[in-house]
């Protein structure tokens, strides 16, 4: 009995600890995720995100590896056939399903194909506004094998010619409302033998043709995939043009991998089949064309096309057609913080914003006047080859340092000398690593620099010989920092070139124009800030020729027919002589600086007045009527 009583005491024990034991790992694993998310705070969210990206990236090595060869247009002609009825295009009250946007594209690849001289591997121009003709267009030449060229429309003259120029079109489709511009250019273009077709019935202009009659003649029958044979993932798919520190806009190349990879950009970002993306970004932009339009075509979700951003019709126009998805750059959220609040801000169904360039109290701002909408802010560039996200909503990053994105697509910051416009170099002669510096990313098979068109802009941008001898890394032009907790930030542009409204401007170019009035010697062109706007915008320093006298209505006309409005300089200083470096490098640093307050300035100073059509004498009163917001820019 004793040894009976002693295995049951023996037995009582064990269940004891036994439970005991359970009891604690119950606990342990109750309490440790609230561990972990007090000492590791992002530790799920970059579990997550890394788990999207490994998701990510085994679709594109699967999709490179189909055969026939898989190309962007391939999704979508998946799309319109397992989705035929389903909204794509959304303008201006009128809807195309997928399956009328594929049939409409066949229309006029059809007709391109029977009426002119096009064959693939042509360049093609396009010189449209966001319109669905624009990606009808887009379609049909990519269903024959042609890369196309987007063409800025606010561009004229000698900046329209050159970006048609170094791409080395054979064709040039523009919209019917930009006839006017094509006919500024037509000698030029009819010299060359371009062919130009305008989106439009007739047109009595000797050597453009009007095609919207030959498109509705064609059939709308699919084109044979043989067109696109020898098309390659080298193959370039697109020329998008962006404005650096050698003068006129610079045409990046974007290959078909590279278009494939963009596939992925909505996607990533949690963007599904039943969201509908208002897209009033320019198409002929990375962030309209890539992201907006490339992107929705991957998730299969309907897109509300705009002709041009609106803050007074956003909202309405957003619960009008019931859109989840918003794109920006930091102007768009601004502006939509600026307009009057009413009772309604928060009744809508946006519930993601995805873009760039936003500062942080505009961020603050938008999140506390419209509601919970999840801001995805990205940091990216048309030639770049590699792109950082902030996908855990911290407020003003651009970014998180991640260990497995850093291995796949390896980038740094390094010291860089603004004043020389150079990286700083150790005396063993490579580069040197910091928290705060010019972002290079290392160029690899997957992470391929395709550049420019022009390859000694392309070379411009590769830089040697970085972290050990042979080495060779893309050079961003951007300044960014990495914090203690490894969130990145956007901090500046090297080189000569500034943002305003969006849209970059190169100061080499604008200085070019100015240089070519009659009365102006030299010309320095620099961005100033604003109080209470992002970006900089544009001012120069110039010098008036011996005998002359500054002409503010010859001014304002000169740069009104060279420039689009975002690239005029709103300020213009007049000096006695331009200043420059050792090296011959016009000194801007102290003109930023000392802005376009007449109060600190002596010089004559002159602002420019769109009313007047002039540049009028800066005053005292006007600059602060500026500074107050009262006044905008």
């Amino acid at each position: 009995s004793h040894s009976t009583f002693g295995r049951k005491k023996h037995r009582s024990s064990t269940l004891c600890s036994t439970m005991y034991l359970v009891s604690i790992l119950f606990a342990s694993l109750a309490i440790t995720p609230l561990v972990l998310k007090m000492f590791f705070p992002y530790i799920w969210k970059d579990a997550f995100y890394l788990a999207n990206l490994v998701r990510t990236l085994l679709k594109f090595v699967l999709r490179r590896r189909r055969k026939p060869l898989f190309l962007v247009l391939d999704r979508f002609l998946e799309q319109s056939v397992a989705h035929a009825d389903r909204p794509f295009i959304v303008f201006e009250n009128k809807t195309y399903s997928y399956l009328d946007t594929d049939r409409r594209s066949n229309k006029i690849a059809n007709a391109l194909q029977r009426h002119s001289k096009l064959r693939p591997g042509d360049t093609v121009a396009l010189f449209m506004g966001n319109e669905p003709a624009f990606i009808f267009t887009w379609l049909a030449l990519a269903k024959l094998g042609c890369p196309v060229a987007l063409l800025n429309y606010n561009i004229r003259s000698r900046s329209l010619l050159h970006c048609f120029n170094c791409c080395s079109a054979k064709l040039l489709i523009a919209a019917e409302e930009l006839q006017e511009a094509v006919e500024e250019v037509l000698p030029s273009l009819r010299e060359q033998g371009v062919c130009v077709y305008l989106m439009t019935k007739q047109c009595d202009t000797l050597g453009v043709e009007g095609f919207s009659d030959q498109v509705e003649e064609a059939s709308d029958t699919p084109l044979p995939q043989a067109l696109r044979s020898d098309i390659t993932f080298k193959s370039p798919a697109l020329y998008i043009y962006t404005s650096g520190t050698t003068g006129l806009p610079k045409a990046a190349v974007l290959n078909q991998n590279r278009l494939l990879a963009a596939l992925a950009v909505l996607d990533s970002t949690g963007v599904i089949p039943g969201d509908v993306i208002y897209l009033n970004l320019p198409l002929y932009h990375t962030a309209g064309f890539l992201i907006g339009f490339i992107g929705s075509i991957e998730t299969g979700s309907t897109i509300i096309l705009r002709r041009k951003f609106s803050a007074s019709q956003f909202w309405d126009e957003c619960r009008k057609y019931n859109v989840t998805v918003v794109q920006y750059i930091g102007e768009v959220l601004r502006y939509l913080c600026n307009t009057p609040k009413r009772d309604n801000d928060r009744e809508h169904n946006v519930r993601l914003a995805i873009g760039n360039g936003v500062r942080a109290e505009i961020w603050r701002e938008f999140l506390n006047r419209f509601g919970n909408i999840y801001v995805r802010e990205f940091y990216a560039s048309t030639e770049g080859n590699v792109g950082l996200i902030n996908y855990t909503g911290k407020i003003g990053a651009i970014g998180r340092v991640n260990y497995l994105h850093r291995k796949l697509f390896p980038y740094a910051l390094i010291k860089y000398d603004t004043e020389r416009d150079e990286p700083i170099r150790d005396s063993t002669g490579l580069c040197v690593e910091a928290p705060k510096g010019l972002l290079v990313s290392k160029i690899t098979d997957i992470a391929p620099f395709v550049g420019y068109a022009n390859s000694q802009q392309t070379e411009k941008k590769r830089l040697r010989d970085v972290f050990q001898k042979g080495d060779l890394y893309f050079n961003s032009g951007d300044l960014l920092k990495i914090d203690q907790d490894n969130f990145i930030y956007f901090q500046d542009r090297v080189g000569d070139t500034f943002r305003w409204k969006g849209e970059n401007v190169a100061t080499t170019e604008v200085a070019d124009i100015l240089t070519l009035i009659d009365f102006v010697q030299e010309a320095n062109v620099y961005g100033v800030q604003v109080p209470g706007n992002e970006g900089r915008i544009g001012m120069a320093a110039v010098t008036v020729k011996v005998g002359e006298q500054f002409d503010g209505n010859k001014t304002f006309s000169h740069v009104a027919s060279y420039l689009p409005a975002y690239a005029r300089p709103r300020f213009i200083r007049i000096q006695n002589v331009v200043e420059v470096t050792g090296t011959f490098k016009q000194m801007k640093v102290r003109l930023v600086e000392e802005g376009f307050d007449p109060a600190s300035i002596t010089d004559p100073l002159y602002i420019l007045q769109e009313r007047k059509q002039s540049y009028t004498p800066m005053t005292g009163q006007i600059y602060s009527s500026i500074v107050a917001g009262i006044i905008k820019l």
